[in-house]
């Protein structure tokens, strides 16, 4: 019986993250979908971790439907284990796309620059956090986890936290690290006291302080269950004190002794293609062209080996996505069904392939054009045609529509092929 039981829909390159790290790690998985949930199978064959990677909640709890919502709750209850990281971690809470299992609720979006951190940070392990629900989570933290570990977070939505007695904090947020961002802002790299002048000069307050002592990775019981909630993605890339504590708490859920305790570093670019295909051949091609109009004309660059940096209201994350689900299909060998799948959508495919590189390359154009005629002709080119342009190729934000899509549907469900079966 698998061990873990990790969430495909919704997730995308949050999903290939938690992949890559139980994977790793050694502990005996499987990939489900929520139509398995909704069907039956936590109940006929309960695993000892139900993992829900990053992604939207609504869009996750939309897939699961009223059915599946119900058999995650009663898999829950009836003593099984909850870990969500970020919209993951959002499912769990108590709201309208809540699972309901933590009772606190998310934040409310007031101010969207609080939503818009990016890289390390250092985290304080809570004093309650040990002693925790009667000791009843002090097992979840690791004995040689230093005393500020330093976590990675990637646009984290907030708790609304309120008294409990069945939910409590194992970190809270305190100062950043080396690599944290403000949306397009490295913080590291601005002199002391910048923030302070901002803040006397133009009344903005973006000093990361306001993230500090708020709550980060929570922990709690639901009927005879329990959950961990975490906004910090644990499952990150080369990020060892994240991947150790990720490792214990596997470890500790399902018995398993990990084989390793950090995930290996994940350069999409650099992975070998073991598929050959003229379609994903061209897709891969298209992809370099885009990413590199966009460096060239400083609306993208790169954070890390896996990660893609933009300046503020470029669609890198979408770029993101796109690009992490192709190198990954194209990195592992085909299963019958997955070539099916593609040669059964490839006119489709190939199709928006085309629509979606004329129209990101003069998207991407038309953006550095009202960058460089910002200042001496601000009304040159028109935010709200840019932005309608944008949602017409990527979606609204938090949607998906259009040729972004219509590509990463494919991809989606050719690369669920392929991972099928190797778990």
């Amino acid at each position: 019986m698998a061990e873990c039981y990790i969430l495909w829909d919704e997730s995308y390159l949050w999903g290939l993250l938690a992949w890559r790290a139980v994977d790793s790690f050694g502990i005996p998985y499987r990939l489900v979908k929520a139509q398995d949930i909704a069907q039956g199978l936590l109940s006929s064959n309960p695993p000892a971790v139900l993992l829900v990677p990053g992604g939207v909640a609504r869009r996750k709890a939309e897939r699961l439907g009223k059915t599946g919502m119900a058999e995650v709750r009663n898999y829950i209850e009836s003593g099984g284990t909850y870990i969500g990281f970020c919209g993951g971690s959002g499912l769990g809470l108590t709201g309208r796309y809540g699972l309901g299992i933590c009772p606190w609720t998310r934040a409310a979006m007031r101010d969207r620059m609080l939503h818009l951190i990016s890289g390390h940070i250092h985290v304080s392990l809570s004093n309650d956090g040990a002693g925790l629900c009667h000791g009843a989570f002090a097992d979840l933290i690791p004995a040689d986890l230093p005393e500020e570990p330093l976590l990675p977070v990637w646009w984290p939505a907030r708790f609304a936290s309120e008294p409990a007695t069945n939910v409590g904090v194992l970190a809270h947020y305190d100062k950043p690290g080396d690599d944290f961002w403000i949306a397009d802002l490295p913080i590291a790299s601005l002199p002391s006291g910048t923030f302070q002048d901002w803040e006397q000069v133009y009344g903005l307050t973006l000093k990361p302080d306001f993230i500090r002592g708020q709550p980060c990775i929570v922990a709690g019981t639901f009927g005879k269950g329990r959950y961990v909630l975490s906004y910090a993605h644990l499952e990150t890339p080369a990020s060892p004190q994240a991947n150790g504590w990720l490792a214990h708490i596997l470890a500790t859920l399902t018995g398993e002794t990990p084989l390793v305790r950090e995930v290996p570093p994940w350069n999409l670019c650099s992975m070998p293609a073991q598929w050959e295909h003229p379609l994903l051949d061209r897709a891969g091609a298209v992809m370099r062209e885009l990413l590199d109009l966009g460096r060239d004309h400083f609306l993208l660059f790169d954070r890390n080996d896996w990660l893609l940096g933009w300046r503020a209201g470029i669609p890198g994350s979408h770029l993101n996505h796109l690009c992490a689900m192709l190198q990954q299909c194209r990195a592992m060998e085909p299963s019958d069904e997955a070539i099916r799948v593609l040669e059964e959508e490839a006119t489709a495919f190939e199709r928006a392939l085309t629509g979606f590189h004329d129209e990101v390359s003069s998207y991407l154009l038309a953006e550095r054009l009202a960058m460089t005629l910002s200042r001496t002709y601000p009304d040159a080119v028109s935010q709200k045609a840019l932005q309608e342009r944008r949602e017409a190729i990527f979606g609204q934000a938090m949607e998906q529509s259009g040729l972004y899509a219509d590509l990463l549907s494919t991809l989606d469900r050719v690369l669920w092929r392929q991972m099928r079966t190797g778990s």
